[in-house]
């Protein structure tokens, strides 16, 4: 996706030396904190720097407004869910198909539950920092990991059919949300862990049999 459609949120500069990457870094957090704190209305640069620990002036040097903070917040939340998907990915090639989609789907739900608060915080603020852009950008990501570590799979005859994968991670994704949003209990989430690797292992099979 074209860098430009994300340009009116995007950072104004990329650390580099290792002192403005702690200060990117200790903003980032401070604005996890407030928006879990305060909410997305009451956040501000004023508050996000206090929490950080630096200025504003030195705030702006990297994020002009709140909305490109949350921005940042969200963008990195997606990319470490992808490259937890990713990882997992790369450790299931060659591994029967079943098994992949195992390692898949629980690596997905593993890696949002790190940070449960964050991931139902920011479903709220997504619409407001062209959250769509972002996440249509992470799908291609997931998609075309999981496309290349089905192309390793012994037991797969046909080759992956995108339309099934993205199928599959949107099921991923709308079963996940609503777990959240729902306040799902420690329990209840290793049930849905468990019946969707279920899910995607039954449909994929199917799927894939029918050159879906």
């Amino acid at each position: 996706m074209p860098t430009a459609t994300l340009s009116p949120f995007e950072p104004r500069k990329t650390p580099i030396q290792a002192r403005s990457t702690v200060t990117v870094e200790a903003i980032s957090e401070a604005t996890i904190q407030v928006l879990l704190t305060h909410g997305a209305d009451r956040l501000t640069t004023t508050r996000v720097a206090d929490r950080a620990g630096v200025s504003v002036g030195t705030l702006y040097q990297y994020y002009p407004n709140k909305r490109s903070l949350l921005f940042a917040v969200f963008e990195d939340h997606l990319d470490k869910v992808s490259r937890a998907v990713e990882v997992a990915c790369e450790d299931a090639c060659h591994k029967p198909m079943s098994e992949m989609i195992r390692l898949v789907v629980e690596a997905y739900v593993d890696v949002k539950m790190q940070r449960a608060d964050i991931s139902i915080a920011l479903y709220k603020v997504a619409p407001d920092v062209d959250g769509p852009a972002l996440v249509k950008r992470t799908a291609q990501r997931l998609r075309k990991a999981v496309e290349a570590m089905l192309l390793t799979a012994p037991d797969l005859k046909l080759s992956p059919d995108r339309f099934a994968i993205d199928m599959m991670l949107s099921a991923m994704s709308g079963a996940m949300r609503s777990a959240l949003e729902a306040g799902a209990s420690p329990t209840m989430f290793r049930k849905v862990r468990e019946h969707l690797v279920l899910l995607c292992q039954s449909y994929m099979a199917a799927a894939t049999a029918k050159g879906a």
